[in-house]
């Protein structure tokens, strides 16, 4: 016997799940389902919000904006109508709940990963079971509770924005393809035909980050996956060019809060 945890959604399950949310009348619907090693779901949006939360694996979800990434037990926040792929690392548990936009006040207008609270995990595995009764008090109860968490989840740095100056994006596409510790903010300037000053200015309008915030989420994103896989801390943090593991180490706690063996520890737990 197969549970939501363990099932694979078929293509044809999938498009039915879809023409469900459509018909829903609830603020916010919720489902389990898994996707198996390596899938690729094509280009698609939605006209709810969608809030991805992962049990297992790794996920990248692709917009012409960036590229976001979740680990386990992290949620992505994607705003109604905007267009993204999914492609998975390993196979992967999640549950995605959709939300009407206009449902409560305050909820992210833009796409983010964040941090999931013992209260959230909770509220979420609770509105999937409730999805046959969206109507009975309880329900609304429930996810009325989870919409107010939404906007108070902590917001991570594994997402990756693009730039859509046409000089800039094939570079960032370019280090995202082979991404290294050391990144020449003088030789991207150069190549891009622009000062070191209006590079920057530009890159930070482009982005909303600094060129090495920038480049450190690339190398986070390039690491995790591997990590998650099982490789050495110290192969990983070589070949992405740290001079040494302390160096890595350092800017994963940075970003992450916590050195790369506790968090995969954590993750396995």
């Amino acid at each position: 016997m197969t549970t939501p945890d363990t099932y694979v959604e078929t293509a044809e399950e999938r498009e039915a799940r879809h023409a469900a949310i459509e018909r829903a009348h609830a603020p916010a619907i919720a489902f389990a389902h898994r996707y198996e090693s390596y899938h690729h779901v094509a280009e698609h949006e939605h006209r709810r919000a969608q809030l991805l939360h992962l049990s297992s694996g790794v996920l990248t979800v692709t917009t012409r904006a960036g590229r976001w990434m979740m680990p386990r037990d992290h949620a992505l926040w994607i705003p109604a109508g905007v267009r993204h792929a999914v492609d998975t690392v390993g196979s992967v548990a999640m549950h995605s709940v959709y939300i009407r936009p206009e449902a409560i006040a305050g909820l992210p207008d833009r796409l983010q990963v964040t941090g999931v609270t013992p209260l959230m995990r909770g509220l979420i595995a609770e509105a999937v079971r409730l999805r046959e009764d969206p109507a009975s008090p309880r329900a609304s109860f429930i996810l009325g509770a989870m919409l107010h968490e939404i906007p108070h989840l902590p917001v991570r740095p594994l997402g990756l924005p693009f730039p859509a100056h046409q000089r800039l994006a094939p570079l960032c596409r370019d280090f995202v393809a082979r991404p290294s510790a050391h990144l020449n903010i003088d030789h991207w300037a150069d190549a891009a035909g622009l000062s070191r000053r209006s590079f920057t200015r530009i890159f930070r309008r482009e982005t909303g980050l600094s060129l090495s915030t920038w480049r450190q989420q690339a190398c986070l994103m390039a690491a995790l996956p591997r990590l998650s896989d099982g490789e050495p801390v110290t192969a990983v943090a070589l070949d992405l060019g740290y001079d040494s593991v302390p160096a890595f180490t350092t800017m994963f706690c940075r970003m992450m809060g916590t050195p790369p063996r506790t968090y995969l520890r954590n993750q396995a737990n």
